[in-house]
């Protein structure tokens, strides 16, 4: 009986554990859900004869190997720094190996014994990165295939609010972890326009962000996300003059989020006593110590600025009480407050493709779109757009559906063409729209 092991059982796996138990019982094939909170794991497995959840400690080597062994493949959904104590296990076990993180480069080092063994370890298979390379290297390859030369491409992808759900002055709320929220953009960007080289500084990230339309939501803003430069050779880009993958929000979000780092609030460095602190105290002594109280003058003269600062609950008088912590510690505390989504509330993920390119002495925009509402607070948008691809790609392995070995992103036709398929059958579907320019 061919065995699957899901390391991680967090807000983004909900959807992803529901798709394991249908394979199981399809299959027959059986499933270990592990995680450090059993509770969790067994609420999300239910009652289920082939799904079974247990208890893991992840730094418990001999607990960890002992699941690792026992399994075909793992699917890890674990924060990115543990994934390399996963791949270790995963090659010296001989096991295929799935995780919804960008390629680490401690794992990177591993590439030539990965492939050597036989082995497969598919990296970046969530919604973005994931989703956004699929789809991509799928349009990409359409337009190359029909002769075309791409001039211009733009991937803008984020996790929102649906508008029903909408009802904060932030408008966002929390879908995934939030401590990825707190530290987004911290890595600054570096992308391609019009031929030239853009780098920007964490600081500078969310200074003017550019807008866009979308049917149905109005405009979004997007700022630059990460590395988009790696990519450009992974896409076979290399002539193209522009080349930017960006994140989206709500244009309220990126205006008030650049207060956020004027402020020092995503500062990790130091840590600070709060138990019998209240929040109000504990950032007028933080802004006070760094000099910030200017800064913090011109935010609260802003309306809008200072609505939502207010709101996150900044001046409040509760207690912190967490112990010692850093400023982005007790920041993450107020937005887990404030900006959790509510049981009734819906999520919802859009992704847009712009290329531009040259076919034939004709130059097209091509716009490619994904929008996709969660159902409620646990099945979200953002856990089926990550959860879903990682276990159909497990699926396709154990069926041998995917044969690729070596240490792979979702670029390759027979990668990203079966998974794309299977995800049209839950919805998750883009819709393309070509105009000549």
């Amino acid at each position: 009986m061919k065995q699957i092991l899901l390391v991680g059982a967090g807000k983004s796996a909900t959807v992803l554990i529901d798709y394991l138990k249908m394979i199981a019982f399809e299959n027959k094939w059986k499933v270990i859900v592990a995680d450090h909170d059993l509770m969790a794991a067994t609420s999300k497995v239910g009652s289920h004869d082939l799904v079974s959840p247990v208890q893991l400690d992840i730094h418990n080597e001999a607990e960890r190997k002992s699941l690792i062994e026992q399994a075909d493949i793992v699917i890890s959904m674990m924060p990115p720094s543990l994934h390399y104590l996963v791949a270790l296990d995963c090659i010296a076990y001989n096991k295929h190996l799935l995780t919804a993180s960008y390629v680490d480069a401690k794992i990177k080092q591993e590439e030539s014994i990965i492939k050597n063994k036989g082995l497969v370890f598919l990296c970046e298979m969530g919604l973005d990165p994931g989703i956004d390379h699929m789809s991509a290297m799928h349009l990409i390859n359409q337009i190359k295939k029909d002769d075309g030369r791409i001039v211009s491409f733009q991937s803008h992808c984020g996790g929102l609010v649906a508008p029903e759900s909408d009802d904060n002055p932030w408008h966002y709320k929390i879908s995934w972890n939030p401590r990825n929220v707190v530290l987004a953009g911290k890595a600054g960007a570096i992308y391609k326009e019009q031929h030239t080289i853009i780098e920007k500084k964490y600081e500078s990230l969310f200074d003017g962000c550019s807008q866009i339309a979308i049917n149905g939501l109005g405009k979004l803003a997007y700022y630059p996300n990460r590395d988009s430069l790696s990519y450009i050779p992974l896409y076979g880009l290399q002539d193209a003059e522009t080349f930017v993958r960006t994140t989206l929000r709500y244009p309220s979000f990126c205006d008030a989020w650049k207060y956020i780092i004027d402020l020092k609030l995503t500062d990790e460095e130091k840590k600070y006593p709060t138990n019998h602190i209240s929040f109000s105290r504990f950032f007028q002594q933080y802004f006070t110590e760094h000099h910030l109280l200017e800064i913090l003058d011109a935010a609260m003269k802003n309306e809008d600025i200072g609505h939502q600062l207010n709101y996150l609950g900044l001046f409040d008088e509760d207690l912190i009480n967490i112990n010692e912590g850093s400023v982005a510690d007790v920041l993450q505390l107020l937005l887990e407050k404030k900006l959790l989504l509510q049981k009734d509330d819906k999520d919802l993920i859009v992704m847009l493709h712009e290329i531009e390119y040259e076919r034939k002495g004709v130059k097209k925009s091509v716009q490619s779109s994904l929008v996709v509402k969660g159902d409620d607070h646990l099945r979200t948008a953002m856990a089926k757009t990550v959860g879903l691809p990682l276990g159909i790609a497990a699926k396709l392995i154990l069926e041998g559906k995917i044969k690729e070995t070596g240490l792979h992103i979702p670029i390759l036709p027979t990668i990203y063409e079966p998974v794309l398929d299977e995800l049209k059958k839950f919805g998750i579907e883009f819709q393309e729209k070509t105009v000549s320019l």
